[in-house]
């Protein structure tokens, strides 16, 4: 069995500490020296991980890392994940890839210059609950597939447990499409093929702001449709949900773990989690991670679909 790797965290806000708990617990990877500018970041990451080391800054993260997992806002995750693959190190990213198209094609060019391992945190990816769909799929029982349905709804953005990320308000950065949809986007392109952007609609409540409303819609190549529904505001319970459509069985995801299936009549569960399902989805990504750095094949976001999925946003937010 090979040794663990050591994951060197750059951003130890909320993703970072997410993945921090996960490495734990998974006999493939081990904490390594990590960094983030916060010092409130750092002392809640050592209160998951007593013995994690913080760098001095990010390249000594990087320098004793085996893997260089980025947690950090979009715009210095480029210089980071560049200077990791400069020192030969894998690199997992964090989504969204970017926000400017021409930094992300740089990056991708830097990357793949490296000759690293490198991938994309789209949850949806390793999920089982994805895994369950396109096993359907494959299987005939859905029949054709006619579309997806995407809905996001928030009391409030960012969420009570985002605000710490305070970027995450901004519309130079943040934002739910960005955030929430980018994810459901990447597994609608996974089971209809490559999307384009037909008609979108985003709102803003005060210039500099992340968008309050999205309406558009995406079509795959065939023409079947993507539709987007989101909206920040009002007192409610917030949703999030993907409905994949079948002619004979239609999947609801929501909450991105819980997975259920209707064949016209109402929602039942389609499948019993492992546990936590956010636990075992986590558990479930770092699975394909390890196949990932070990040059076999894996389910992770390639550096391809995560810019796919990246132009698409943008145009969304842009309005079409």
């Amino acid at each position: 069995m090979a040794e663990p790797r050591r994951v060197g965290i750059i951003g130890l806000g909320i993703m970072g500490r997410r993945l921090l708990g996960a490495i734990q617990r998974h006999p493939d990877f081990l904490v390594g020296a990590s960094w983030d500018p916060s010092a409130e970041s750092c002392a809640k990451a050592r209160e998951l991980a007593p013995e994690l080391e913080i760098a001095e800054t990010a390249e000594a993260a990087i320098l004793t890392a085996d893997l260089v997992y980025l947690a950090c806002p979009p715009a210095p995750r480029k210089g980071y994940a560049v200077a990791a693959a400069h020192a030969g190190k894998p690199v997992f990213l964090e989504k969204p890839l970017g926000v400017d198209l021409e930094a992300s094609r740089t990056l991708i060019a830097a990357l793949e210059a490296a000759g690293v391992p490198a991938a994309v945190n789209f949850t949806q990816a390793g999920s089982p609950a994805l895994a369950e769909i396109q096993r359907a799929v494959e299987a005939g029982e859905t029949g054709a597939l006619l579309g997806i349905d995407v809905l996001v709804q928030y009391a409030a953005w960012p969420r009570a447990w985002q605000v710490e990320a305070a970027w995450l308000r901004l519309a130079e950065e943040g934002g739910f499409t960005r955030e929430v949809v980018s994810h459901f986007l990447f597994l609608s392109a996974r089971l209809l093929g490559p999307l384009k952007v037909t008609w979108a609609r985003p709102s803003y409540l005060e210039p500099g702001l992340a968008e309050t409303h999205m309406l558009a819609r995406l079509e795959a190549g065939d023409g079947r449709p993507v539709s987007v529904l989101g909206s920040v505001g009002g007192a409610r319970p917030d949703r999030q949900e993907v409905t994949v459509l079948g002619e004979r069985r239609s999947y609801r995801l929501f909450d991105f773990y819980e997975l259920e299936a209707s064949d016209g009549g109402a929602w039942t569960s389609a499948r019993t989690p492992d546990g936590d399902p956010r636990t075992e989805a986590l558990q479930c990504q770092l699975d394909e991670l390890a196949k990932c750095l070990a040059g076999k094949p894996h389910a992770l976001a390639t550096l391809a679909e995560a810019f796919a999925v990246q132009d698409n946003i943008e145009a969304v937010l842009k309005g079409v």
